[in-house]
Formats: C-alpha cells, sequence, structure tokens
C-alpha cells in the first residue's frame, strides 16, 4: 500500500515532486504545472439561472393545486380571488429562488478564504506569489501571521504552530514537526507534518513543499462535499405536499360526484351544476393555506431574531420543533475557544483560579507573565491562545505587569521546540543574579528540577514531592485541563552562548498550571433542557478523547458510567455504516472526527428516522450543516462558510439560543398546526353542506356565498392563530419527529368530527328555516331566509369554532380564549365583514340574501354556541379518557 504525504520523509516528498529544497521550480516547470493542475482556487458551485431557479418552485404540487384554484376562481367570475392567488404563488416562487441562491454562497465563501499571497522560493530566489498560482512542488516559506496558502509538507520547522480549528475542531494550536510519522490513518488534527490551507501560523516559522492545490487540498474536499451534500426536505415541506397530494384527489373526486349527481337527480343545466362543482372545490381547497404558512413562519422568524437566532430559511423554524437530536461542534459552540487558566498548583496545594495568590503563587504568577511571547495591541491580547491565557492571569488578578516587565526586562531566550517541550527565557534584575524561567510540559521539567519551591523555601525534591506533583498533574489532565508547569533559576554569570545544557538544569519548581477552553456558563442548563424536552445531545470534536470526555461529563452529556459512549474517528472508521447505523445510538461524543465523520453521523442518525440538527462553526462543520435537516451556525465565530452552509445563525454563539428556538419552533408547529385543524374542518363543513344539500335537492348555497365565507373565515383568523402563545409544557413533550405530520396527534379525527358537526349544525338550521318559515305565506322568500340562515350560520360557526382550535385537546378556558389580541380583532373583523353583506342595503342583493328577524338570528347564534360547547365537552371526554393535556 502506498504511503501517504505524512508517512514519507521530506526527501522522498521532495524527489517525487521533482522540486529541490532550496532552489524551488522554474518559471518554465511552474506554467506547465499549472496547464497540469489547474489554479490553486476552490471551484465555485454549479449555478442555475435565476428563470431555472423560477420555473423549479412550480414544481410542487400544491403550488399546482393553487393555481387550479386561480383558474376555477376566474371560472366562476370571481377575478380578484384568483388575482390573490396568483400573487401568494409568485410570492412564494421568488422567496423560492432568493432562498436558493443564498444557500450556494456556502461554496463560494471557501473561495473567499483563500491566502491573498504566497512566500515562495523560485529559480532559488523568495518571491511573493498570489497563492492561486501555487502548483505542487513549490517550496512555501512561512512565519507567524501568515495564511496557508496550500495544502503542504512540512520539510524544516523552527517552534512552528499552526491554528487549524476551522479544519479540525481543536482550540489550541498545533506544534508542527519536519519528521515523517508511521502510524496509517491519522486524523487530520494528528499529521503534524502536514499544513493545510486556510490555517493560521501562530508562532514561530517553516519551510514546506506544496503536495495538494485547489480542489485537492482539505478545504477542496470539503467544498466538493458540500457541492454534493444532499439537502433532505424538511418535515414542514413534507407535510404541505402530502397535504396538497390528498387534497387535489379528495378535490376531483368531490367534484365528479356532485356534478354527476346533480346532473342525475335534478332539474339544472350542465352549465350549473359545473359552477356548483366548481365552488365545492373552492371549498375543498385551503387556498389561504401557503400564505398563512408563510406569514407565520416570518412571524417565527421574526421573534426569534430578538433572541438571537437569525433563519436563513423559512421552513427551518418549523423543522427546529421537531428536532430530536442535536450534534454540536466543541469549539467556540460548547466552550468558549478561548483558553483560560481554571486551576493553579503551588506549595504542594491545589487551588482555583479565583483563589487569591499567596507568596509562591505570586512568583508563579511572574514567571507567567515573563516566560510569554504575547503582544498587546489596543488593549487586545495577540498570540498563541495557551500565552494569552496567562496574560489574562495576571490581569483578571489586577497585577502590574509592565512595571513587572520593567524591572525584569528580558535579555536572552531559547525558543519552544517539540523535542524538549520546554521554553526559556533570561531577565536582568537590578541588584540581584539574572533569573532564567522556564515552562513545559510537567514530565519534561521535573526530569531537570532539583528543588521545588515550598512556603517561601526551596526544598530538595525527593522522590514522594515529585510523585505528588505527577499524581496531580495526572488528575488535572483527566478533567481536560492542559497542564503547563513552571520553575525558575537564578545565575550570577551567563554563558556566551546559551543552550539548554547550559541553563535548563537544577531548576526550582514553582508550580502547575492547568488551562482549559472553558464550557460556555448557560450550556449546561440549556443540554438539562433539551433532555427534559426529548432531545439527545451530541458532542462531535477534532480533540483528544480524554479532553472531550471530560468536557462531556462537565455539560452533562456524559455521566460516569457512559465510558462506552465515545468513539474516535478512527474507531468509526473501523466501522461499516450498515453497523454504525445500528450501534449510533450508543454514542454520545465523537473524538478526533474529520469532515466526512460528522455527515456519517448525521446520515446514521437520518437512517433511523430522526430529525438532526447539527451546530457548528467551522469549516470542518460546512458539509455536515447542509446534510442535516437544520444546520445552525455560530454568527460571532463562525466562519463565513459555515453560515453559507447553515439553515439559522446563532448571533450570540450561545447554545442555549438554540434551545429558545426549539421553544418557538414547536410553538410554530402547533399554530400551522391550528390553522389547518380550523381550515379543513370548515372547508369540510362547506363540502358537506353543499353535498348534502345537492343530495337531498335543497336550494344549494351560490358560489358567491361558498367564496366570500371561504375570504373572510380562511384568512384572518387563521393568519391570527398563527400568532397564538405557546401551550402551557410545550418543552416537556417529546419531539415530533420525522413521521409525524400536521394531522397527527388527535388533529386528523378533530378535523373529521368538527367538520361534519359544522355541517349537521349548518344543515339542521336550514332545515329549521325551511319548517319553521317566518314567512310562511311566501315560499319563495321562505326558501330565500332559510338559505340565508344557512349562508350566515356556514360562517358565524366557522368563526366561532376558531376559539375551539386554539388546542387540540386544552379547553379554551386554560388556553386562554381572548388572550390573542390579535385573534380578537381579527374574529370581529371577519364578523363585521359577514354582517355588511346581510346589512347593507345593495349588499344583501348582490349576495342573494336577506335580513333576518330576531327569531331567525338566535338560531343561528344558537348554532354557532352549541359548536363550541359540543366541542369543549368532546375534549373533556378525551382528557378524562385518554389522559390528553
Amino acid at each position: 500500500m502506498e504511503k501517504k504525504a505524512y508517512q514519507k520523509t521530506s526527501e522522498e516528498v521532495i524527489q517525487e515532486l521533482a522540486s529541490n529544497a532550496q532552489q524551488g521550480l522554474s518559471n518554465a516547470e511552474v506554467q506547465a504545472r499549472l496547464t497540469k493542475y489547474g489554479a490553486n482556487v476552490i471551484e465555485e458551485a454549479k449555478q442555475t439561472t435565476l428563470l431555472q431557479k423560477f420555473i423549479n418552485q412550480f414544481k410542487d404540487l400544491m403550488i399546482g393545486v393553487l393555481l387550479v384554484a386561480a383558474v376555477i376562481a376566474a371560472a366562476t367570475g370571481e377575478i380578484v380571488d384568483a388575482i390573490i392567488i396568483l400573487m401568494v404563488v409568485v410570492l412564494n416562487a421568488i422567496f423560492g429562488v432568493f432562498q436558493e441562491a443564498k444557500a450556494e454562497e456556502a461554496i463560494n465563501a471557501l473561495k473567499e478564504m483563500a491566502a491573498p499571497n504566497a512566500n515562495v522560493i523560485r529559480e532559488g530566489n523568495i518571491k511573493s506569489v498570489k497563492a492561486d498560482e501555487l502548483v505542487p512542488g513549490d517550496v512555501i516559506l512561512m512565519e507567524a501571521g501568515d495564511i496557508v496558502p496550500a495544502d503542504l509538507r512540512l520539510i524544516e520547522t523552527a517552534s512552528l504552530k499552526i491554528e487549524e480549528a476551522a479544519l479540525t475542531g481543536e482550540s489550541v494550536p498545533v506544534d508542527k514537526i519536519a519528521e515523517n510519522l508511521t502510524d496509517e490513518n491519522l486524523p487530520l488534527g494528528d499529521r503534524k507534518n502536514l499544513g493545510y490551507m486556510n490555517s493560521n501560523v501562530t508562532y514561530g516559522r517553516g519551510r514546506g513543499i506544496v503536495i495538494g492545490t485547489g480542489m485537492q487540498t482539505e478545504v477542496g474536499r470539503i467544498a466538493n462535499m458540500l457541492e454534493n451534500a444532499e439537502k433532505s426536505e424538511t418535515p414542514l415541506q413534507t407535510n404541505l405536499r402530502q397535504l396538497g397530494k390528498a387534497l387535489t384527489i379528495l378535490i376531483l373526486i368531490i367534484a365528479v360526484v356532485v356534478f354527476a349527481i346533480g346532473m342525475l337527480g335534478r332539474d339544472e343545466s350542465w352549465v350549473d351544476m359545473l359552477l356548483t362543482a366548481i365552488s365545492l372545490a373552492v371549498a375543498a381547497i385551503p387556498e389561504g393555506l401557503p400564505a398563512i404558512v408563510t406569514i407565520t413562519l416570518a412571524l417565527g422568524t421574526t421573534r426569534m431574531a430578538k433572541k438571537h437566532a437569525l433563519m436563513r430559511k423559512l421552513p427551518a423554524v418549523e423543522t427546529l420543533g421537531s428536532t430530536e437530536i442535536i450534534g454540536s461542534d466543541k469549539t467556540g459552540t460548547l466552550t468558549q475557544n478561548k483558553m483560560t487558566v481554571e486551576k493553579f498548583y503551588v506549595d504542594q496545594k491545589l487551588y482555583n483560579s479565583s483563589d487569591d495568590l499567596n507568596q509562591s503563587g505570586q512568583l508563579l504568577a511572574d514567571i507567567l507573565a515573563l516566560n510569554n511571547d504575547t503582544k498587546e495591541i489596543d488593549n487586545e491580547l495577540v498570540g498563541d491562545p495557551t500565552e494569552t491565557a496567562l496574560i489574562q492571569f495576571n490581569r483578571d488578578k489586577g497585577r502590574n505587569l509592565v512595571q513587572l516587565f520593567s524591572a525584569k526586562p528580558r535579555i536572552d531566550e531559547i525558543p519552544f521546540d517539540s523535542e524538549r517541550k520546554l521554553m526559556t527565557t533570561v531577565h536582568q534584575v537590578e541588584h540581584e543574579d539574572n533569573l532564567i524561567t522556564v515552562k513545559g510540559a510537567p514530565d519534561q521539567l521535573l526530569e531537570r528540577v532539583a528543588k521545588v519551591l515550598i512556603d517561601g523555601e526551596e526544598v530538595v525534591l525527593t522522590s514522594a514531592i515529585k510523585e505528588q506533583i505527577l499524581a496531580t498533574n495526572h488528575d488535572m489532565a483527566t478533567q481536560a485541563l492542559r497542564v503547563l508547569a513552571f520553575a525558575y533559576r537564578k545565575m550570577a554569570q551567563m554563558p556566551a552562548s546559551l543552550t539548554s545544557e547550559d541553563v535548563e538544569n537544577d531548576l526550582v519548581f514553582v508550580g502547575l498550571i492547568g488551562m482549559i477552553d472553558p464550557e460556555r456558563p448557560e450550556v449546561a442548563g440549556a443540554i438539562a433542557e433539551a433532555k427534559t424536552a426529548g432531545i439527545k445531545t451530541l458532542m462531535i470534536t477534532g480533540d483528544h478523547r480524554d479532553t472531550a470526555s471530560a468536557i462531556a461529563k462537565r455539560l452533562g452529556i456524559l455521566d460516569d458510567n457512559q465510558k462506552d459512549a465515545v468513539i474516535t474517528g478512527a474507531q468509526l472508521d473501523e466501522l461499516s455504516d450498515e453497523v454504525f447505523n445500528q450501534k449510533v445510538d450508543q454514542y454520545s461524543v465523537y473524538a478526533r472526527v474529520a469532515p466526512e465523520h460528522k455527515v456519517r453521523i448525521v446520515k446514521a442518525w437520518q437512517s433511523r428516522g430522526k430529525v438532526v440538527a447539527m451546530t457548528g462553526d467551522g469549516v470542518n462543520d460546512a458539509p455536515a450543516l447542509k446534510t442535516a435537516d437544520i444546520g445552525v451556525a455560530m454568527g460571532i465565530t463562525g466562519t463565513e462558510v459555515s453560515k453559507g452552509a447553515s439553515d439559522m445563525v446563532l448571533a450570540d454563539d450561545n447554545f442555549a439560543t438554540i434551545v429558545d428556538a426549539v421553544h418557538e419552533g414547536r410553538k410554530v408547529f402547533t399554530n400551522i398546526q391550528k390553522a389547518i385543524q380550523y381550515l379543513l374542518s370548515a372547508n369540510l363543513g362547506e363540502v358537506l353542506t353543499l353535498f348534502i344539500m345537492t343530495l337531498m335537492g335543497w336550494s344549494i348555497l351560490a358560489p358567491v356565498h361558498i367564496l366570500w365565507i371561504n375570504l373572510i373565515t380562511d384568512t384572518f383568523p387563521a393568519i391570527a392563530l398563527g400568532v397564538e402563545p405557546g401551550e402551557p409544557g410545550i418543552m416537556n413533550r417529546k419531539p415530533r419527529g420525522r413521521k409525524s405530520t400536521f394531522l397527527s396527534h388527535g388533529v386528523k379525527s378533530a378535523i373529521i368530527y368538527q367538520g361534519i358537526l359544522e355541517g349537521v349544525l349548518t344543515l339542521g338550521v336550514y332545515w329549521i328555516g325551511i319548517n319553521y318559515p317566518v314567512h310562511a305565506n311566501d315560499a319563495a322568500l321562505a326558501h330565500a331566509d332559510a338559505l340565508t340562515m344557512a349562508f350566515v350560520t356556514l360562517g358565524l360557526i366557522q368563526l366561532f369554532h376558531a376559539f375551539s382550535t386554539k388546542s387540540v385537546y386544552q379547553s379554551i378556558f386554560t388556553v386562554g380564549a381572548f388572550k390573542n389580541k390579535a385573534f380578537n380583532w381579527a374574529i370581529l373583523l371577519a364578523a363585521v365583514l359577514l354582517g355588511i353583506t346581510i346589512f347593507v342595503p345593495g349588499l344583501n342583493g348582490l349576495f342573494h340574501v336577506t335580513p333576518l328577524d330576531w327569531h331567525q338570528w338566535l338560531t343561528v347564534l344558537g348554532a354557532g354556541v352549541l359548536m363550541v360547547t359540543i366541542v369543549e365537552i368532546v375534549k373533556l371526554v378525551q382528557r378524562r379518557m385518554f389522559n390528553k393535556i
């Protein structure tokens, strides 16, 4: 099996690429390789034209139903209705085009991240060239502050550190080496002799040879994964598509049956019966539904934006409510992406960082600041995150570092290197011996220690004291702390040439510092709340297994008995997709993972039928964000790539905001469900009324009646239901999941019995009007009164019923019948619009209705009250019998 780049020696890589570490490539060879390999750029996403995007929006079945409704409305002379429906369709299409165009920004953002220039050796000369002109075999020089311009095999390093969090998820810069690595299948974060395109050099300098450009880099692989990622249909889109399909079939059947019955059993002309069938079809179509869904989602996004959750795609609002799994990146999402001192150890005692400093602690703090290369620019600390954390520790203690640096200026140093794992600085102290400070890995530093500082006394290092220090180091490491040891030595006469052998021995050990990228303070509570809501939280990180496990325990993702719930990327590679899909519910923490692992995790849960949300902030998160049912990017620390691939952006990078958004998503779904229950039960009542009247040979409601009722009852009250406050205990329910639809959880049965009840009550009022007419001596007027009573009853009964649909099972008195002011005004407006057809002279003639007397109004209003009463009794029985809430 051919060795990978990190397994080969630098000489082997140089030879394979026909290059030269000192001379680089010739200009002629560069041109030849540019032709062969292409420019060092990330290819843009495949673009579709605006016209293609616009046409694609009309392939949805529900949109087809609406277009048919527009044609029907126009055929019946209702031009205004037809125009309104078409406007809704076109606006939805325009919004869809906008969202599709936004989604293409993810891959293009990767292209914008590319390093603008690079220092390259060509024909023996150092040149600054555009990064897109680099080719495999080019020799690159790098130093602190540079962006790695391509994928490199490092061939020389001098204290080189590269920050790769955006790719690997590891918050601490990686110490780079030039030696080859022998292990197979190392994860990205462990390939210490490689540099990755778009990562940042934070310390030291190095030389590397280009082994991959453009789409052949790790970033290029991610771009390719992004372009080929399958974006699953959201639950909302699935529900609407299924509902549209079912309604289309139902509408066709109803129209054909009514037309056939009318032609066989009545003396109506075929034109009149066709118009009747059409009016019935219009009654069955909830033409306001897409507009109501869009408005409800839009209002939800507005509310969520006020809570720092910015929605990039409207359907994602509702998807949040059905989320069952949240796969979260650790660095910058669950943690603060900022190294912080948490513990310090002096005088054989372990202290919290907030504790006061004793004499030994003061000396330790001095060494933390002196043995440090952090720079301060505009009051901001710039440098290696580990070192900036040590300076911040001094700042938090209110210590005067300017005075310290002035009193003990640095005069020499031995930089850190990965072999000895130490850094040493020499400081001049007035009237005293020179002070030598040393920091590094505890095990390495203790090998050079002769004494230990205890309570201000330099005590000889015994094996017992050494074991205690190492045990403390181990305990801190198991808590996910990164531990550094600190020591000093005083020398009156410094050697002419400073070397490790001369000064890094006979040291006096002072103490240990334990640092961590701390968890966000609100995250543990948010994870607990998500657990109560039936949502499983996963941690997915590039960090080492022990670090990830310790952080997960601190956050409540793991408990002490879940040792087998942690899996590494290497272990994941050993599992087939089939085996992993079966075992995926066993794992809660994924450590040392690569981008393809994150996508695999998302797909494994999706294969189990789960709705998956994925959070993240780095380039490495983008493919998983796009693949997940809902991708959540960080707004502050997140890269433009992750934001472009996401459905939602957290403006405050606060994990707790996700839980707030889930609450809002659940509320949005239930409100849309209420609107659908209301619309479909009302439409079923209309259809049943017309169907039975046609079957019985009664005078039936005209198309103008049905269209007017639909206009006033399908619009304002239904939209107002979309802004209902959340029902009590909504976050104590289990997630709906992917299989749940708008008709689940009792909604279908409620639509059926409530629709039948509306129809029966309307027909009953018509029967009363026919059999107990006010104008008994005028048959035509009696029939007109009965039809008017049926028309008003069908309209008013829907307005009364709107109150009952505030909850499927809970009483309207529990949820608050008049709590929603927008709903109250909507009902009042609809009632006024219905009333003017009866009371306004001229309009009643246009609608073929007659004024009613108080007996008739009492009958009509009684039917409305009876509708609410019966529904409330049914709800009460359901609550008592089935323990519904």
